[in-house]
């Protein structure tokens, strides 16, 4: 399958290389900055022999080479600023969304589309009604690493690997989210069960804050290696049709209650994207909080 990558910034140079160190397929790296995407791909074709490895990758600025691609990665876009929000990015991003969302739909119309772009829900829902394709196979990467960021600050307090914890992280990408201990397991052992509620609120108040923390210290920028993870983590479940259960950035029509957005929600990920929504059992408590988080979100699809 042919894997095209529109973006090629810190954040799709990187997922390029882990797609290739996953073989995974043939990787097309488009970007309109001159020589950017043509640099990088030759970097990674150099690495092969070291890795021990034949994958095949393409740098270019031109957008027609997208043409025949099962998935399209848009990570394309400004990226966070020390202060900045996500949905301070938005009238920038949603005109360069746009205009990529021609050439997909001109290019490559059956591809499967992941939006990495922020402020990442209102840009998916933009992506979505631009490209008018099944909404099953339009959806953002965020929510699985929001998911991995908690994981890791839980394996941190309890002491444990990150691989024995299954994190649930639901909501918009950003300060929105909602880290839910009570469907978060720990050696399948729910979390509300070794963690005080004091304790857990601080660490979901953590999670909610990295992404912030990360772009304040590196200075210019955005976190890239844990962005890059997630994507490769959903792309494989894709590509492998592993079906896995993963949070994906969905659009909603009656799941949940909501209608007519686009917001993180665990989904299984096949190879037709979105194979299933999997609707949690929230209490009132975590249900309030995930409907009054939507409504805010609506009010910004208002001004989009």
């Amino acid at each position: 399958m042919k894997i095209s990558l529109i973006g090629a910034g810190n954040v799709g140079g990187l997922t390029a290389m882990r797609l290739a160190q996953d073989n995974l397929d043939e990787i097309v790296l488009i970007d309109i900055a001159k020589g950017l995407a043509c640099g990088k791909a030759l970097d990674l074709e150099d690495a092969r022999a070291a890795l021990n490895l034949d994958y095949k990758i393409k740098g270019t600025e031109d957008f027609t080479n997208i043409k025949g691609s099962g998935i399209i990665i848009v990570t394309a876009g400004l990226a966070r600023k020390p202060g900045m929000t996500r949905e301070e990015l938005l009238k920038k991003n949603a005109e360069i969304t746009k205009c990529i969302c021609l050439e997909i739909k001109r290019l490559a119309p059956e591809a499967i589309v992941l939006v990495v772009t922020n402020p990442l829900d209102l840009i998916t829902y933009l992506a979505l009604k631009n490209l008018q394709f099944n909404p099953k196979k339009v959806f953002g990467v965020g929510a699985n690493l929001d998911a991995s960021r908690f994981a890791n600050l839980i394996a941190q307090e309890l002491k444990v690997s990150p691989t024995e914890i299954e994190a649930c992280v639901i909501g918009p990408h950003g300060e929105g989210m909602l880290p839910l201990a009570r469907f978060t397991k720990v050696k399948n052992e729910p979390l509300t069960k070794l963690i005080n509620s004091q304790k857990i609120q601080e660490l979901a108040q953590k999670t909610i804050e990295r992404g912030a923390e990360v772009v304040s210290l590196l200075g210019s920028g955005s976190a890239y290696f844990a962005p890059s993870a997630a994507i490769t983590e959903v792309v494989s479940s894709i590509v492998k049709d592993k079906k896995r259960t993963i949070a994906v950035c969905a659009y909603l029509n009656g799941e949940y209650g909501l209608k007519d957005i686009c917001v993180g929600v665990p989904c299984e990920i096949g190879k037709n994207g979105i194979e299933r929504i999997i609707e949690l059992d929230l209490n009132s408590e975590e249900k309030a909080l995930f409907l009054k988080t939507a409504s805010n979100l609506k009010n910004n699809l208002t001004a989009l």
